[in-house]
């Protein structure tokens, strides 16, 4: 991929990007003004910097008159992620220099709100359902309502209810409170969510491999698993979820019903959408459909984590089954459509 063009006009330059230019000119000598800095302003300058690219002679001689003289033996400047890691760890300690630079890592937006607001539903989820309900709820009330909604759709349902209470009888929060949260969020959270970032790249190639025909589907992951047996079955396992057994026609349902041993499936039934329950209640006889009701209702609170693998566990059978050819798994495509 190419490289981004050299920065020639410095009027296009937000201010946090012109304080980069000025902090990269000065260098080793800048590190007084850094000082001067409070630790949201180093954030924002830092991320201006990391993303910089290259700035031309010209206009850091328009943008910093008064360096000009310093500047004309280099010509131009180079902002990057190890430059300005590098510069900060001139005068930060290197625990600080790390958690600046893990959040410019992380997910865009200024604030930790706006952060959060750019983190995939069940990620947060799997990360707040650990914590009271009542941190969660004020978590849930300072970002989009949007992507709360969706927050609260990812999280166990007893779970999300405890939170809709804690929310509608919530006061105005401490401002200590609050910073404390923050606080714990940007050193639990973010920075492992900055570590852990590979995830998202088997996510995306998990949604490219399904849209292989299913001979070039398998080609790929027959060679990916000799070169990286971990990596291979990860996409696996991401290329087919439980939610996507909707697409089974009745005839799939029901062979797929008689294979899955019943505890099994209330327990994987507890985390699925409405429509997947009325699928495969509709596919049952009207007696059996009230006992696994009735089952479903006598397991109470269940464990995020027990739910996610019972319905993994009726993800793989139903694999299976396609593979023997007793059922047909469709991704929904116009290649996939049935005709009756």
């Amino acid at each position: 991929m190419a490289d981004k063009r050299a920065i020639e006009d410095p009027t296009r330059l937000t201010g946090p990007e012109k304080a980069a230019v000025m902090l990269l000119a000065l260098g080793d000598e800048g590190e007084s003004m850094w000082q001067h800095l409070d630790e949201e302003e180093i954030r924002e300058v830092s991320q201006a910097m990391s993303n910089l690219g290259t700035v031309t002679s010209s206009a850091v001689e328009k943008l910093i008159v008064d360096f000009v003289g310093q500047m004309s033996s280099t010509g131009s400047l180079m902002g990057s992620f190890e430059a300005t890691q590098r510069l900060l760890g001139s005068f930060l300690p290197g625990d600080k220099v790390e958690s600046i630079m893990e959040e410019l890592r992380g997910p865009a937006g200024r604030t930790m709100w706006d952060k959060l607001g750019n983190v995939n539903e069940v990620v947060l989820a799997n990360y707040l359902k650990n914590e009271y309900p009542q941190t969660v709820a004020v978590v849930l009330s300072k970002v989009k309502p949007e992507h709360a909604s969706r927050v609260l759709g990812a999280l166990p349902e007893d779970f999300a209810l405890e939170v809709v209470t804690r929310m509608l009888r919530m006061e105005p929060v401490q401002r200590e409170i609050l910073d404390r949260i923050e606080e714990t969020l940007r050193t639990e959270f973010m920075s492992n969510l900055a570590r852990t970032s590979k995830h998202d790249s088997h996510e995306m190639m998990a949604s490219i491999f399904n849209n292989f025909d299913r001979q070039t589907e398998n080609r790929f992951l027959a060679a990916l698993e000799e070169r990286n047996r971990e990596s291979a079955e990860k996409i696996r396992s991401l290329m087919f979820v439980f939610e996507d057994l909707s697409k089974l026609d009745p005839g799939g349902i029901q062979t797929l019903m008689r294979s899955i041993d019943k505890d099994q499936m209330g327990l994987a039934m507890k985390g699925a959408s409405d429509s997947l329950r009325d699928l495969f209640f509709s596919n049952m006889s009207e007696r059996a459909a009230k006992i696994m009701r009735e089952d479903m209702a006598s397991l109470g609170p269940v464990r995020l984590k027990d739910v996610d693998q019972a319905q993994q566990s009726i993800v793989s059978m139903a694999k299976d089954l396609a593979a023997k050819g007793e059922i047909m798994l469709a991704d929904g495509g116009a290649d996939d459509e049935l005709i009756y």
